[in-house]
């Protein structure tokens, strides 16, 4: 005989409390029987220790109450706040979020996001490494799926809160080219451009307008990984004397270079970053850069996936800016 508890079922239930199996699970849902009926059955089903089968639940009602949540890399610091977030407002509408780490590989992404749709989520919230994979057009048939900060152009998304990357990426460096900077290093977390995220495009195009000698170069999200990028950049004969970083956690790694090397920053080395997080204003100096509306981008996407479930409403797109965010680590090149 196993060892393992027996699974409470319905008929358990409705043995105890004598009505039939359909009439405990209008019950257990609050549908068509008296309050004082069900009251009695959701006590039973406390004292027996009953538990709601969530595939059983998905095929009843086509709904499980999970919604997937995919980050490109849970070592940044700005996508472990979004998806604490996203889990806190899901949780306030009555959903659970299973959230997941593609760690920048599009084929680890494809397969996260096969395997969330094989537990039937009601809906999957992406941050994608990949945009433009067509995996993404199989997933969007299968579920309902939003994007934040990347449009995602193969795919019939129910929703997309896309970042004005244009604006913000001309902002920084109109700051380092009034303040001096003509060489000046990119680190970006891929080599992906799309249409709502043209950081990479962009860059190019706005240096040329401001005659910045301007390079990108691709690194991960972790400080060890974008120190050595840095190291590597500053270590070299045309050095140069300021850091675009399109994370905030990739420009901790150039401030870590920077001391490794007997650097300061801003005298040697001037720093911008692009998510503003709390930690950012705790350096010494503490990190320009830009944000954006965090709390905006929460709701947004939220309230547009939730009602992209209960309508079936799709194509809904939010564009949001960017604001400076003020520091001291920019400086007249030395």
């Amino acid at each position: 005989m196993s060892d393992r508890a027996k699974r409470v079922t319905l008929k358990d239930i409705a043995d105890e409390v004598g009505l039939s199996v359909a009439a405990v699970s209008y019950a257990l849902r609050g549908l068509q029987v008296p309050e004082e009926t069900q009251e009695r059955v959701r006590g039973v089903a406390e004292r027996l220790g009953y538990q709601v089968d969530p595939i059983a639940r998905a095929l009843a009602s086509g709904r499980t109450g999970h919604i997937g949540v995919m980050c490109r890399s849970l070592t940044d610091l700005w996508q472990q706040g979004v998806a604490a977030a996203l889990g806190r407002a899901l949780l306030a509408e009555g959903r659970q979020s299973l959230i997941v780490d593609s760690s920048n590989d599009p084929l680890l992404e494809e397969s996260l996001a096969g395997q969330l749709v094989d537990q039937r989520v009601d809906a999957i919230i992406v941050l994608p490494s990949d945009p433009s994979a067509e995996h993404w057009a199989k997933v969007a048939r299968r579920t309902v799926l939003s994007s934040i900060g990347d449009a995602i152009p193969g795919a019939e998304t129910a929703a997309e809160v896309v970042f004005d990357n244009s604006s913000a990426v001309r902002g920084a460096l109109q700051i380092l080219s009034d303040t001096g900077h003509r060489r000046i290093a990119v680190l970006t977390p891929g080599e992906v451009d799309t249409p709502d995220r043209p950081a990479e495009v962009v860059a190019r195009r706005i240096a040329d307008e401001l005659d910045l000698d301007l390079t990108l170069h691709s690194t991960s999200h972790e400080l060890d990984g974008a120190k050595t990028v840095a190291v590597e950049l500053m270590s070299g004969d045309m050095a140069p004397t300021a850091f675009f970083c399109l994370s905030d956690s990739m420009a901790y790694g150039v401030y870590a270079a920077a001391r490794s090397l007997g650097l300061e920053v801003p005298r040697d080395i001037s720093v911008l970053g692009s998510d503003d997080n709390q930690v950012s204003a705790l350096l010494t100096p503490p990190l320009a850069g830009y944000r954006w509306p965090f709390d905006d981008l929460i709701s947004s996407v939220v309230d547009l996936t939730l009602r992209a479930l209960e309508s079936g409403e799709r194509g809904s797109k939010r564009v949001l800016r960017a604001t400076p965010a003020p520091g001291g680590s920019v400086a007249p090149p030395r």
